[in-house]
């Protein structure tokens, strides 16, 4: 087992909880963050062997941990690295994956089994081991398939409503559900179509047009 870990997760019970595990299964817990930029700061000084760190982080809870592990990887090519999240972030990861001398580590919370299997992959990405969850395997391999293809059901309709000019409130009301709601889905169709954000509007009107171009396909 790695010497010194860190740990990054922006919710207190789960960043918590995983410190206690990891010093009950005998590992010193050098530091934890509640934000990427807070670990980024201190970590050379920290020294990790081995960064655990959630995707979605403050203050946008998009991609800073995933991002955050790239950095990690150029100022301590020799860390383990294990992102242990609820999503897959396809475009960050094959970077983090091709990148570094140390372990690497890819796992969903929710498919994690058991506490033995978390202390595990631990253990294993620690020593220079890769530990990649399924569920990441099969997105990144099925990148190059068409990206609409990986949206919900609730998503394309959503998206199909977006087509019509509507906003987020009309497509609410069309769809009986809340405002909220249909952000957090508008926000995953432009992951899943890897649309980033640069503070425009310009993502609205791409995931549009391939939503267009796939209809007349």
């Amino acid at each position: 087992m790695p010497t010194r870990v860190v740990v990054a997760d922006d919710s207190v019970l789960l960043r918590e909880g995983l410190v206690r595990v990891l010093e009950e299964a005998g590992v010193e817990v050098a530091a934890s963050y509640g934000d990427a930029e807070r670990l980024l700061e201190e970590l050379v000084d920290v020294a990790p062997d081995l960064v655990i760190l959630d995707v979605r982080m403050p203050p946008t809870f998009r991609d800073e941990g995933v991002r955050a592990a790239i950095r990690v990887r150029a100022l301590l090519p020799e860390a383990g690295i294990l992102l242990l999240s609820q999503y897959v972030e396809v475009a960050y990861a094959q970077e983090l994956l091709s990148g570094g001398r140390g372990g690497v580590g890819y796992l969903l919370k929710d498919r994690v089994a058991s506490l033995d299997e978390l202390k595990d992959a631990v253990q294993r990405i620690a020593s220079g081991g890769t530990v990649l969850d399924p569920e990441v395997v099969a997105q990144l391999l099925g990148r190059r398939q068409n990206p609409l293809e990986r949206l919900t059901p609730r998503e394309r309709e959503v998206l199909a409503l977006m087509a019509e000019g509507r906003t987020n409130a009309a497509i609410a009301d069309s769809l009986v559900i809340g405002t909220g709601a249909v952000e957090k889905n508008v926000t995953s169709i432009f992951q899943k179509l890897a649309l980033d954000d640069s503070g425009s509007d310009h993502r609205r009107v791409l995931a549009v047009l391939a939503w267009l171009q796939r209809s007349g396909e």
